[in-house]
């Protein structure tokens, strides 16, 4: 256990981001995880702070596993090795329920509104963690597609291997811990559990409250 919960986890990351203090950026939490981190890296930096909804694409018969991810615009990440895996015809219906899971969260967490304006500025995408990476690959390719000017990876917890690999996607990734043996984000929280809704709605309120 490396943070107490995500509230330790992201005034940790926040210090690590603190030369974007004050400098306009636009911090995106991707639900459910991410979003009290994130909320404490906008707080710290002053910056604007929403939600980016990226759904996993999960394995049939194997829900834990994700052989990729799409996010709220379309955009699409996936691992071809395992994209032949699938049965015929099962990765479209694997879409049709994320699409419609990311069209419930965008409703039910932001409040149906849009995503804030991301053309031209500089963007950091925050999660608890990054495990197998797929979700933070789709939510990558939405802020490319909407011309951000740079994007900035962070998260508390990775592994080396997958830092790395996002370091050829992003303009910038900042990791706090890389266990050796990491497989799951859950091993680094001391306090871990799945995020409600509710949760989400509070912190996103506050920080309407307090104007990012």
């Amino acid at each position: 256990m490396i943070f107490r919960d995500r509230k330790d986890a992201g005034e940790r990351l926040a210090k690590a981001l603190k030369k974007y203090q004050g400098q306009g950026v636009l911090v995106l939490g991707i639900p459910k995880g991410g979003v009290e981190v994130g909320y404490e890296v906008a707080k710290f930096l002053n910056a604007d702070f929403s939600i980016l909804v990226s759904r996993k694409l999960p394995f049939p018969g194997n829900p834990e596993f994700g052989f990729g991810a799409i996010s709220e615009d379309g955009s699409r990440f996936i691992i071809s090795e395992y994209e032949e895996q699938l049965p015929e015809g099962a990765l479209e219906d694997i879409i049709r329920e994320q699409e419609a899971e990311i069209r419930r969260r965008i409703t039910v967490l932001r409040g149906g509104k849009p995503l804030p304006e991301i053309k031209g500025r500089i963007v950091i995408l925050v999660d608890d963690g990054i495990a197998m990476g797929s979700t933070i690959q789709a939510s990558i390719l939405l802020c490319k597609h909407k011309k951000a000017k740079k994007i900035i990876v962070a998260s508390p917890v990775s592994g080396e291997k997958m830092e790395k690999e996002l370091a050829g996607f992003a303009d910038e990734v900042v990791i706090l811990e890389k266990p050796v043996f990491f497989n799951a984000v859950a091993q680094a929280y001391e306090h871990w559990y799945d995020v409600p809704d509710k949760e989400v709605v509070n912190i996103l309120e506050k920080a309407v409250k307090k104007g990012g």
